[in-house]
């Protein structure tokens, strides 16, 4: 007898659905995370003092030693260094000639504990663009199968947002937004009258500001405007996989968490050609351990759940299991940056804004759709924020005593900040593979990274850094910065910690990995709903639809278990 009726490789954004779905239809989960369990009273610090915590909460040299890549986040710091794996136990390698930075937590929830929160839909334009540019292979499904399902998850999930009745961002299940600062509403309606076909809205965030009778039950409050959010939130006002989906499967007595447990393999039943388990190793023993199941899902990250696969190589399918295609580890995806842009607004110095928003504004997509594109298909999206300097830049500002003070205790002019994030191609060149020889501390192979943008990419951040340009000028902005469109160049692969594509859906076994309901062509009893399932990756920021796609295949395995189908 089987240990579990399922088992699900990762507690984050995709797992928690997965667990809470099945948990909630009978069926007894292991859900196995690779890292510890979380504690929020130990583990989370939105109620410490950076002025209390080691080098008042600045990165030491340490930090950078033990974690060269991870303290490169925004969201790491002293008293989030918890939550991010440290480099050297850790290590990759990438291909000669390409770069990529692997942003990354184990621990219960993983990245759902650190994430920028920020939740928006893929359109039908979006699933139809592989289709009608001859790009990477057509999805095989569409906005209108997953729309049902992207209202199911936000309900659940809790958004902040506005509708706004536009067809490249649909709208969604939404909670009040929180509000433009008076700054933003004038840089809305300057753009919105120079560029018509530009819209700048409240950005859409999983941060609850009217929580619903089911959230509250599951001990989640609303938003405090604090702005900690990546430190842990001990209110479960933002969403996370630790705050809302894993307490509900847990309380349906149907799911056992298993920590500390990194999967190495998956255990194959070659006469029936079903899934019968994973093969893992204890973290902190080093001791290794099989668990079985009736069905297993894949949700431990686009790169872990791709070595994994490829790890389970046997004689009959030498390149991985779930591979006849070959597609398994190509097509990497994230979302490119580097068009930011910097400006001070004047006006407004009588007015400020109300606590620390953990948000800001969305410009949608509009070139290659209101706007024509400049030598590029597909488009990007901006994110952003303008808020008046507080004390924080009197640290880089010389002097002492009433001086200094008087200078920290006086608010700044209004800043703005935004940056583009661009959608990626699918390419079978970029890819992650094993290496052949070296090794992790639990003997795990290292991966390796081979991925680099084209040319796609380069020309569209060129393009958004003078679009970048142009609307803070047209908002009367001064002192403005950008780089230099002539010469820059997307920030590396891995950036944007969006990383996806690798085990793509498609309608035919021949040139992808997973059916339309995220399930192996090759292993009828496997599902992968983390990233690793995305045919195209839009510029949308990736959770949400993770999130759509976790819960739909989750109910659709439920049948297929109900009716003896797999398992």
């Amino acid at each position: 007898m089987a240990d579990f009726d399922v088992i699900v490789v990762g507690s984050g954004m995709s797992g928690g659905w997965v667990a809470k779905e099945l948990c909630e239809q009978g069926f007894k989960v292991g859900v196995i995370e690779r890292g510890r369990a979380i504690t929020p009273a130990e583990d989370y610090t939105d109620f410490v003092d950076p002025w209390t915590t080691e080098h008042l909460n600045r990165k030491s040299d340490k930090d950078r030693e033990d974690y060269p890549i991870q303290s490169t986040v925004y969201a790491f710091q002293t008293y989030t260094r918890q939550f991010w794996v440290k480099d050297k136990e850790h290590p990759y390698e990438t291909a000669d000639g390409t770069d990529f930075t692997w942003l990354r937590g184990y621990h219960e929830g993983g990245k759902s504990i650190m994430w920028a929160r920020q939740s928006y839909r893929l359109s039908a334009i979006d699933f139809e663009a592989n289709k009608k540019d001859g790009h990477g292979i057509d999805w095989p499904v569409r906005y209108d199968d997953i729309a049902p399902w992207y209202d199911y998850v936000e309900r659940f999930a809790g958004i902040s947002g506005s509708k706004e009745g536009l067809d490249i961002l649909p709208d969604g299940i939404f909670q009040p937004p929180h509000d433009l600062t008076c700054a933003e509403i004038d840089f809305k309606n300057k753009i919105e009258a120079t560029f018509p076909g530009r819209k700048v809205i409240p950005g859409r965030v999983a941060n609850l500001t009217e929580p619903t009778e089911e959230q509250m039950a599951l001990g989640r409050g609303r938003c405090q405007a604090r702005n900690h959010c990546y430190q842990g939130c001990s209110f479960g006002a933002y969403f996370s996989s630790k705050s809302a989906t894993l307490p509900a499967a847990q309380g349906t007595g149907n799911m056992t968490l298993i920590p500390n447990t990194a999967v190495h393999k998956l255990i194959l039943d070659e006469a029936t050609g079903q899934a019968t388990g994973v093969e893992a190793v204890d973290v902190e023993t080093g001791e290794g351990k099989r668990i079985t199941s009736r069905a297993v899902f894949l949700n431990a990250g686009t790169i872990p759940t791709t070595m994994i696969l490829l790890n389970s190589a046997t004689t009959n399918a030498p390149n991985g299991l779930a591979n006849s295609s070959g597609q398994l580890g190509k097509n990497v995806m994230d979302h490119h940056s580097g068009a930011r842009g910097y400006a001070t607004l004047p006006g407004h110095l009588d007015r400020h804004f109300f606590g620390r928003r953990p948000n800001g504004f969305y410009i949608p997509r509009f070139r290659n759709h209101t706007e024509e594109g400049d030598g590029f298909v597909r488009g990007y999206g901006y994110q952003g924020g303008a808020m008046r300097g507080n004390w924080s830049s009197v640290g880089y500002r010389k002097g002492i005593g009433a001086d200094l003070k008087a200078a920290a205790s006086t608010p700044g002019p209004w800043q703005i900040s935004m940056i583009a994030f661009g959608e990626v191609l699918p390419n079978e060149k970029n890819h992650i593979r094993l290496h052949p020889t070296k090794t992790d501390k639990w003997g795990f192979p290292v991966p390796v990274m081979d991925v680099a943008w084209g040319e796609n990419e380069r020309a569209m951040v060129r393009r958004a850094i003078k679009d970048t340009r142009a609307m803070l000028e047209a908002a009367g902005g001064i002192n403005i910065q950008t780089d230099d469109p002539d010469t820059a160049e997307p920030a590396p692969p891995g950036i944007g910690i969006h990383e996806m594509g690798t085990a793509r859906m498609g309608h035919d076994p021949s040139n992808s990995v997973l059916n339309k309901w995220n399930q192996s062509w090759d292993i009828p009893n496997l599902f992968i709903t983390d990233g690793s399932f995305m045919t195209s990756a839009g510029c949308q920021n990736p959770s949400l639809t993770y999130m759509a796609f976790s819960a739909r295949a989750a109910n659709h395995a439920a049948e297929l278990l109900k009716t003896g189908q797999i398992g």
